[in-house]
């Protein structure tokens, strides 16, 4: 899951002394091992999806809670940390949405817009239709992406930019659907700007969205009506005092956090390094990063599946709980010198001192 901004491509310059990554071939073992050792793993668990995505709201929403109405501030900002760390995960299920076969968790889409995606404004359809792209052979690390920046080939003031938007994403949320999505209505070429612009979670702002067509028409329409109607409803309460004015900013500064903490692990999903040009199956691999254990704390800042990240770009339709396993096995087989360990990384901080010193000399 990524978060809307508008750093340009164009910082992108070619008198850079810093060069990008090599482009490998296909490491053919390494990809027919990952293929041959994980076909019985393919089949999600309706058990654990719902397990974890209701148990995970459930803690949120009575961490929300607990954030709001303790007094004593130690224990209402212990609340809110917990509250971000719970509904993170519970929102990261949306990049499960657009992965799993259609019917395989029969009813778990409907839940998820329904417990987390309209409540924190960010329906499913922001990233379904967009994320799938960032998969495809093809685009990926190129301006067709609309999920990828060359940010370690950028300059610095590019990092910060693209927190502090994660920051800001959940009034640009409220904005979107409790104004421009009605007023789109009125006006056909706004509504194309709003489609366009404005319906993905998306990170490089060259990406337009087409309009919707067919079933998932359907589905983009009622899930904005509903995070429309919950948005103006939201700013309804805090304008008229229905809720009190702290209330509000609390529910603020934690749908924040949980942007800010997605976007933190946005910054480390990938080495940011390509430049632009169509790369082969295994060099999106090693331009994509898998943290895997002994490591603990990416559980938190990782979660769903999201700390094999590089692992899921090999195997994309692999459930979020088969990862480990598959991870595992692939380690096993797989001798010390094959490219599959390459992608493998110790932690969050090491990866932002990489990130932070290419984007420096890039600068310089």
């Amino acid at each position: 899951m990524t978060i809307m901004t508008d750093i340009r491509r164009e910082s992108v310059i070619t008198d850079s002394p810093v060069k990008p990554r090599a482009r490998p071939a296909d490491d053919k073992s390494m990809l027919k091992a990952a293929a041959d050792l994980t076909r019985e793993l393919n089949q999600p668990s309706a058990a654990i999806y719902w397990t974890d995505l209701i148990g995970s709201a459930l803690v949120g929403y009575a961490a929300f809670a607990g954030a709001v109405m303790l007094a004593p501030p130690g224990l209402a900002f212990a609340s809110a940390v917990i509250a971000v760390l719970a509904l993170y995960r519970a929102g990261s299920f949306i990049h499960e949405l657009t992965h799993i076969k259609s019917g395989a968790v029969p009813g778990f889409r409907l839940a998820w817009n329904l417990l987390i995606g309209v409540p924190l404004l960010v329906p499913s359809f922001l990233y379904e239709g967009v994320h799938n792209q960032h998969h495809a052979k093809r685009y990926y690390g190129t301006a067709n992406d609309p999920e990828y920046l060359p940010l370690a080939l950028m300059k610095p003031w590019t990092l910060p930019i693209f927190l502090v938007a994660a920051v800001l994403a959940p009034v640009a949320m409220l904005v979107r659907f409790a104004i421009l999505a009605p007023l789109s209505l009125l006006s056909p070429r706004l509504r194309t700007l709003v489609v366009g612009r404005y319906s993905g979670l998306q990170i490089n702002p060259q990406f337009r969205r087409s309009r919707p067509e067919g079933d998932f028409r359907r589905q983009w329409l009622w899930q904005e009506t509903a995070a429309s109607l919950w948005a103006i409803a939201l700013i309804a309460i805090a304008v008229t005092g229905a809720v009190p004015l702290r209330d509000f900013i609390v529910g603020l500064g934690i749908a924040s956090g949980v942007m800010f903490l997605n976007q933190v692990r946005t910054l480390v999903a990938h080495l940011w390094e390509n430049d632009g040009e169509p790369m082969s199956v295994t060099a999106q691999y090693l331009d994509s990063v898998n943290v895997p254990p002994p490591a603990t704390l990416p559980a938190l800042w990782a979660p769903v599946g999201l700390r094999y990240h590089a692992l899921h770009h090999l195997l994309p339709g692999l459930p979020y709980h088969a990862l480990g396993e598959a991870h595992r096995r692939l380690c096993k087989h797989l001798d010390g010198g094959s490219s599959y360990h390459v992608a493998s990384h110790r932690g969050l901080s090491p990866l932002v001192r990489r990130l932070a010193a290419s984007s420096f000399r890039r600068g310089a």
